[in-house]
């Protein structure tokens, strides 16, 4: 599913005719901070800044918890990141006391934007755009690279120091001391947290699912303690061209992912899907990183209500909708999840009132569904008219 889902994405992309910035083979200007490490030929990867070629504060251009906060239109988020330049080189993933890569762990340590200095081999091209991770401007091998003076985040900077802090532990004691996650994810894929010995880069794709699971399994430790809701919920949000509802129903944790794509390039109407049991979920789910973001945005609000819950999400993708990365689902899904509740008896009245805000008609996601078909009844009620 992984690879039919990959193909129809990148087909969504290469409709984007919006044009990345332009310079030359030399940049002055600013980091937000920001640094991409790449996965192709690991274990070398290429690695690097990516600069705005503009000075001040650039910080907007890679925070994604404050784009759909501060009403950002899709089109304004894809122009703050295609004014970023990727600069790169090569460089193995234990060569953590490279020069370059002691400027790359300055820049992601740091809490707030850098002044930056850069030469090109040849003028930065292009753009990239992925379900996974946030699009980016033009790119070229970086020659030299210079950063002004950087004051590091307090918190990122404690961990850097304690070599004998595992990593899991690292990132989620930073999620707990309220870090942006974006922060800790490029805290984490620079080498910077972890036992000495264990650091390396990651790139950066891995990285956000590596930080998505990671908090999503200390959160469900502590969600499985607590008392379950009493009755079915539903949590929705739209932004983005999408349409997201969170449906939590009063059982132990269990958790499925249904996001539909609809008439987009054309009268396709797609669906993915994958979930877990109680027992949790084994190897990677086939339909990627979307599947720990969202994970991670309904468990860290159940946390914080000390509430258990089984979670169905549907997500319905619309005409204009372009693929940014995972950040999309987990903002989406955490600003659900601060909307007030509608609540419902029973399972049955929650999804009548879902099929009202949906343009793909209930029993095709119940025909996609695995969940849904086994949870045939809640509080005595049957789903049969969803399943004729």
């Amino acid at each position: 599913m992984i690879k039919g889902k990959e193909a129809y994405l990148k087909k969504l992309t290469a409709s984007v005719n919006m044009r990345s910035v332009e310079v030359g083979k030399e940049l002055n200007g600013s980091t937000p901070p920001s640094v991409f490490i790449g996965s192709w030929n690991y274990p070398k990867v290429y690695a690097g800044p990516m600069i705005a070629p503009q000075h001040g504060d650039t910080a907007i251009m890679d925070a994604p918890e404050s784009w759909i906060p501060g009403h950002k239109t899709q089109e304004d988020i894809i122009r703050y990141r295609l004014g970023l330049v990727r600069g790169k080189q090569p460089i193995r993933i234990t060569d953590l006391k490279n020069r370059f890569v002691s400027k790359l762990q300055e820049i992601s340590l740091a809490q707030s934007s850098t002044d930056s200095e850069a030469q090109f081999d040849r003028k930065p091209t292009g753009k990239s755009f992925s379900d996974e991770h946030t699009p980016f401007g033009p790119s070229a091998l970086i020659e030299k690279f210079n950063i002004g003076n950087v004051k590091w985040d307090r918190a990122l900077e404690r961990v850097y120091y304690d070599g004998d802090l595992k990593a899991a532990e690292a990132v989620t004691s930073l999620h707990e001391k309220g870090i942006p996650f974006s922060n800790i994810q490029k805290a984490f894929s620079v080498g910077t947290m972890g036992t000495e010995r264990r650091r390396r880069l990651v790139p950066t794709r891995w990285s956000i699912t590596a930080c998505d699971s990671t908090i999503g399994k200390n959160l469900l430790k502590e969600v499985r303690q607590f008392d379950m809701i009493d009755c079915c919920r539903v949590h929705e949000f739209s932004s983005l061209n999408n349409y997201y509802s969170v449906l939590l129903i009063p059982t132990a944790w269990q958790y499925e992912w249904m996001e539909a794509f609809l008439h987009i390039l054309g009268r396709e109407e797609l669906v993915f899907s994958d979930f877990e049991h109680n027992a949790g979920k084994k190897g990677y789910s086939t339909v990627g990183g979307c599947y720990y973001s969202c994970k991670m945005a309904v468990l860290e609000a159940l946390a914080r209500e000390q509430k258990q819950a089984g979670a169905i999400i549907l997500r319905e993708a619309y005409p204009g909708y372009v693929p940014m990365g995972v950040f999309n689902v987990r903002e989406n899904v955490r600003n659900a999840m601060n909307q007030p509740p509608k609540e419902f008896e029973d399972m049955t009245n929650a999804l009548s009132y879902i099929s009202t805000k949906l343009q793909l008609p209930m029993t095709r996601f119940v025909k996609e569904s695995t969940l849904l078909k086994e949870l045939r009844t809640c509080r005595q009620t049957t789903l049969s008219s969803f399943l004729a």
